[in-house]
């Protein structure tokens, strides 16, 4: 497919870092922020409702903008009503609750009152604080009422000395654990939801760039930002991955691991597939493609590594079903494929959009498979959210294919053959 555009379907007023789907709520939680600078960027997590609003197009409107202070942020993992935010050092782990208008009209007051309590301290000497804090209210429609967050606690998970900073935080699949990595390199573990410390061990020499947890809390994956992805059992090494064993011909340090994730397999209950993203370790004017490899989730072996194109891959995300997997690249671009497929060539993507944002894209959710994602996703076959540094929040629709009727068919073969024996006739009268 060709360039087109993607309308948004939010714009917040800060850098977008993290987008995730309620599957409960069906609420798109949003996440971002300019940091400790004092350049005006306000920090916040905002909860948008989204909606099919034609057969293919959707629109969202702001319910509630959740203040952080002075800390942006970068990654945020969902559980049931309850979110884990990664900001700076710690992870923020807050409850939100959808209330009944009349329930939360006076929180969602005192709500507001602090935040700009909050904003009016904040503002410096000749700055005005007000003017955007009241366009998002009216943007809110006076909606906050209906969602409440409550912080239940802050974890420590960075020590980096120089700028701690966790860079990924997941949920194991059965929300009985809650996982961060960071630039110090550790990977901890708490139990859920009692947030005692169950493992705190060293996985890299460099940043943990991401992990994964398989169904059953039996595999841990981490990536280092570098060549490592290794594979954990607790917080005891299991083996290392090699990608490389399915393309011998390429150097191991010619690429650097960047993503994992695992993903079922669609009508077989007991596969499990694991997927990792490669890219370049150094930028090159030849601009060689990025890989996807595909594992068995169970042996951790190769099954084949696929090329994905010359962009630079920079998030990675796969549907519930296992059936698709989104990509985002550091130019903007958005991408989905078909996970059993992946050995076609990049021409034969699913879905592709160039430069979708103006610039990186940070993070991508696919809508869940839960009734209100269903609901959401409508006669699409999947729908996947974007979002990026641009500030802008997208939804990549791709709808279902279209079939002709069965009996449509038959009727257009039975003239066909019809007409085939009405032109013989006309060239060998003979021939009946």
């Amino acid at each position: 497919m060709g360039r087109r555009r993607t309308p948004d379907v939010y714009r917040a007023p800060f850098p977008l870092y993290s987008v995730k789907v309620d599957p409960k709520t069906g609420l798109v939680i949003t996440a971002g922020g300019g940091g400790a600078s004092k350049t005006g960027i306000k920090n916040a997590v905002h909860f948008l409702d989204v909606q099919l609003v034609g057969e293919h197009q959707y629109s969202a409107s702001l319910l509630h903008s959740h203040d952080t202070s002075t800390r942006a942020t970068m990654n945020v993992a969902v559980g049931d009503g309850v979110i884990a935010a990664g900001q700076d050092g710690t992870c923020c782990v807050m409850e939100t609750r959808v209330c009944k208008r009349e329930e939360g009209s006076a929180a969602a007051a005192a709500a507001r009152s602090e935040q700009q309590g909050q904003a009016r301290r904040r503002a410096g000497k000749g700055e005005s604080s007000g003017g955007g804090d009241q366009e998002e209210e009216s943007a809110m429609k006076d909606e906050s009422a209906r969602i409440s967050v409550t912080t239940l606690a802050e974890l420590q998970s960075d020590l980096n000395p120089l700028d701690p900073l966790q860079k990924v935080v997941r949920f194991s699949p059965d929300l009985s654990l809650l996982l961060t990595g960071g630039t110090d390199g550790h990977v901890r573990v708490w139990e859920f939801p009692s947030l005692k410390k169950k493992f705190d061990f060293k996985a890299h020499d460099g940043e943990v760039e991401d992990l994964d947890m398989s169904p059953g809390n039996k595999h841990l994956v981490t990536v280092m930002r570098g060549f490592s992805c290794s594979v954990w059992v607790g917080n005891q090494l299991a083996l290392a991955l090699k990608w490389t064993q399915t393309k011998p011909e390429i150097a191991e340090t010619a690429y650097r691991y960047l993503a994992c994730r695992f993903g079922t397999v669609e009508d077989q209950k007991d596969a499990l597939r694991l997927y990792t993203v490669q890219i370049p370790h150094k930028r090159d004017r030849k601009r060689p493609p990025c890989y996807i490899t595909k594992w068995d989730g169970r042996t951790f072996l190769p099954m084949l590594t696929a090329p994905c194109g010359a962009e630079v891959i920079s998030t990675l995300a796969v549907s519930d079903s296992g059936t698709f997997l989104g990509l985002g690249t550091v130019t903007g671009s958005v991408a989905i494929y078909i996970t059993f497929s992946l050995q076609r060539t990049r021409t034969q993507r699913l879905y592709y959009v160039k430069e979708s944002h103006g610039i990186v894209v940070t993070d991508l959710a696919f809508l869940p498979d839960s009734l209100n994602g269903r609901n959401l996703r409508g006669d699409n076959e999947t729908a996947m959210l974007s979002v990026a540094v641009d500030s802008r929040c997208q939804v990549h629709a791709v709808p279902n294919p279209s079939w002709l009727p069965v009996w449509l068919v038959l009727v257009l073969c039975g003239l066909m053959v019809v007409g085939l024996l009405l032109l013989l006739q006309q060239l060998f009268p003979g021939f009946f």
